[in-house]
C-alpha cells in the first residue's frame, strides 16, 4: 500500500532543557526527544492517522537504536533509516527563553549520517507512489544526499503533491548564494514550497512574502506557503486563490517544533482535499500546539486537539 507521506532528511537526538530562561552553562537537566525537522513532519503527520515513513540515516550507537524506537512508537516506518558506520548520531541542544528567543546548537561533526542518504539506496518507486513526498533544504547541503534529493525529486516528477520545505539552516552553508542554485533546481521538481521569510529569501532573493510567494510559483510550484512569524501565514496558489491566516493566541513555551507540526497538518490537509484556508487554520493551530509545549515529536496534536483550538480561537 503506498505511503500517505514519505519525509526525507534529518534525524537526531533533541536534548531540551527541563528548566526555561536558564542558560545551558547553569542548566542542570535535559529531556531526550526523537528530533529532525523532516521526521518531526513524519510523527505529525502520523499523529493525524496518516500512513507515514521516513528516509534518513543515523549513527550504529545506542542514539541511534533510540531513535528507531522512538519512530515505531509514534507509528511511523523506519525502513529507510539506516545507520552510517563511523558516523555519530546527530544530537541538538537548546536554550529556552520564551517568547521567541530559542538558540539551537547542532552536533553534526564529523558530518551528519542523514547527509550520507545515496542515491542507489533510495527506494524510487515508493518515491514515487507516495501521495505526498517531502524533501529539505538542508538535505540540498552536502553531497551524496544533495543527488539524492534531486534525484529522488526527478524521478517523482510532479506525481502526486512534492513539498519542498525550504528549511534555511545558514550554519550548513558557506553562504546564501551557493544555496540558491540549488534550491531552484529542487523548486522546479516540487509542486509546494514552505518557508518562512529568511527562507524565501533564500530561494528566490525576495523577502516581502506576496512577492516572494509570486517568486516561487514563477519558480514551477503550484502552491506557495511563506510563514510571516506573529504576522500569519500566506498562502498562493497558481490558480490565483489566496489565503492570509493570523496566528493563534498562545503562551509560547518553545517555539522550535512548531513549524514541523504545521507541516505535518499541512499535509494532512492536502490529503484531505480541503480548502486553502481550512489547511492553513489547521496548520496554524497544530504549530501554536506545539508552541505551548516543550518538546516537539512527543508534542505533536490530535485532530482533537487541533479542531478545539481552530473552534476556540486560540491554544488553551
Amino acid at each position: 500500500m503506498a505511503y500517505d507521506l514519505i519525509t526525507m532528511g534529518r534525524i537526531g537526538v533533541d536534548l531540551y532543557p527541563l528548566q526555561t530562561g536558564v542558560p545551558l552553562p547553569q542548566v542542570t537537566s535535559f529531556g531526550k526527544f526523537l528530533g529532525g525537522s523532516a521526521t518531526n513532519v513524519a510523527v505529525a503527520a502520523a499523529r493525524l492517522g496518516r500512513h507515514t515513513a521516513v528516509i534518513s540515516r543515523t549513527g550504529d550507537d545506542p542514539f541511534g537504536t533510540y531513535l528507531h524506537q522512538e519512530l515505531r512508537g509514534f507509528g511511523v516506518d523506519d525502513r529507510w533509516v539506516t545507520a552510517v558506520p563511523g558516523l555519530p548520531t546527530p544530537v541538538t541542544f537548546c536554550e529556552v527563553f520564551p517568547p521567541d528567543d530559542f538558540p539551537l546548537y547542532f552536533y553534526r561533526l564529523p558530518k551528519a549520517p542523514d547527509l550520507e542518504i545515496d542515491a542507489h539506496e533510495l527506494d524510487l518507486d515508493a518515491i514515487r507512489d507516495a501521495r505526498v513526498f517531502w524533501v529539505t533544504g538542508t538535505g540540498l547541503s552536502e553531497e551524496p544526499s544533495r543527488t539524492a534529493t534531486l534525484g529522488a525529486l526527478a524521478h517523482r516528477a510532479k506525481a502526486g503533491t512534492t513539498v519542498f520545505d525550504l528549511d534555511w539552516r545558514p550554519m550548513f552553508w558557506p553562504d546564501p548564494d551557493q544555496a540558491r542554485p540549488f534550491y531552484q533546481e529542487a523548486l522546479r521538481h516540487t509542486t509546494v514550497a514552505v518557508g518562512n521569510l529568511d527562507e524565501v529569501e533564500v530561494a528566490t532573493g525576495v523577502r516581502e512574502p506576496h512577492a516572494a510567494a509570486r517568486a516561487l510559483l514563477a519558480a514551477g510550484v503550484e502552491l506557495a506557503v511563506v510563514k510571516q512569524g506573529p504576522k500569519g501565514v500566506l498562502a498562493v496558489s497558481a490558480t490565483g486563490e489566496s489565503t492570509e491566516v493570523p496566528p493563534l493566541p498562545v503562551n509560547v513555551l518553545n517555539g522550535l517544533g512548531a513549524g514541523d507540526a504545521f507541516g505535518g497538518s499541512l499535509c494532512h490537509g492536502l490529503l484531505a482535499g480541503w480548502s486553502l484556508e481550512r489547511t492553513m487554520r489547521y496548520a496554524n493551530a497544530a504549530g501554536a500546539i506545539v508552541a505551548s509545549r516543550l518538546e516537539c515529536s512527543s508534542a505533536m496534536p490530535t485532530e482533537d486537539e487541533i479542531e478545539a483550538a481552530v473552534t476556540a480561537g486560540a491554544v488553551r
